[in-house]
């Protein structure tokens, strides 16, 4: 690893946001000090933001399993012995209910998933449906739907989509190891078509998955060299599912989690950098050591599509014992 020398301070939010971030800057970041990486990923963090301020997230899987790709860490692929079952595409009306207690909840935004590899047919003019439903009960839309065009993307730019959620994972080089039957430049092309079309990008990756921290890096390197910086990070733990391939893969370390949403924060500190999948295995204390590297969202309720999450009142008890509020 290159030693590297940095200045530990950050930089003032008048400076011009960087998209051109090389490896061995984003490596010397990762190789802080520990309490130098969270001073300077904190600092970044009010230069943008309430540092006591956490925005809402709500995600339900609006049509489960049978998906065709072969992701590792998923148990909704066809390719994987999971014990989920698959379900076909939720009733517009349920989805809808769905929305309108997520707002009562206290959410400000609704994200919904469906396990495709594209979506097709009367399947996408629900979903477009569903879109509009939820606007109407006050609540920001996000879906993952797999891999667009660009007429799909315009569509649900028109029909009032907000965000569009597609991750790239990992890096180029290891995500080869993770999926086959998709290329890393499917993820990229997906994501210039949401962006072009006008409707905001969510953005992130999995780690756990095995992969070094030079991979972490590189994924780093991907996300932060988009122009615009995706306007969401989710930063996923990976959730370990008996079934798939990953199921036995080993812990990683918790502070290598918080040195990886730290790093995200100071390379897109626009962004919301929210912590997502995992947040189940992880303690209060872990949590607390995330808010304070500048993760500012979360998502609340009781699944990430298919794997629990924290329940909503005991994300506000947290809230309330940190002092932070839902944004």
């Amino acid at each position: 690893m290159s030693q590297t020398v940095i200045d530990s301070h950050p930089r003032s939010q008048n400076s011009p946001l960087r998209f051109d971030w090389q490896e061995v800057e984003i490596e010397a970041l990762f190789e802080l000090p520990f309490n130098d990486l969270m001073y300077r990923a904190q600092q970044v963090h009010r230069d943008y933001f309430d540092p006591n301020e956490v925005q809402v997230s709500t995600l339900l899987s609006i049509k489960t399993g049978g998906c065709p790709e072969d992701c590792a860490y998923c148990p909704q692929s066809v390719h994987h012995e999971s014990a989920l079952e698959p379900e076909s595409l939720m009733d517009i009306e349920a989805v809808a209910d769905a929305a309108r207690t997520a707002r009562q909840a206290g959410a400000s935004r609704f994200c919904m998933g469906a396990a495709w590899r594209n979506p097709r047919g009367r399947n996408f003019e629900r979903v477009l449906e569903m879109v509009e439903r939820v606007r109407a009960e006050g609540l920001e839309t996000c879906m993952t739907l797999g891999m667009l065009d660009e007429q799909q993307s315009r569509r649900l730019r028109d029909a009032g989509l907000d965000y569009y959620n597609h991750n790239l994972d990992t890096s180029p080089e290891f995500y080869g190891e993770i999926i086959s039957t998709r290329s890393y430049q499917d993820r990229l092309d997906t994501i210039k078509r949401v962006r072009d079309a006008g409707i905001n990008v969510c953005c992130g990756g999995i780690v756990g998955m095995g992969e070094t921290r030079a991979d972490r890096v590189s994924l780093m390197q991907q996300l932060a060299g988009q122009k615009p910086h995706p306007e969401s990070v989710p930063i996923n733990l990976l959730v370990r599912v008996e079934g798939t391939p990953l199921a036995d893969q080993a812990d990683l370390d918790a502070f290598e989690f918080v040195r990886s949403i730290a790093v995200a924060r100071i390379l897109m500190p626009q962004s919301h950098v929210r912590l997502s999948a995992g947040r189940e295995q992880m303690n209060d204390e872990l949590q607390a050591l995330c808010f304070l590297a500048g993760a500012n969202s979360i998502f609340y309720g009781e699944k990430l599509l298919t794997t629990p999450n924290p329940e909503a009142d005991q994300d506000r008890r947290l809230f309330e014992r940190l002092g932070l509020r839902p944004a």
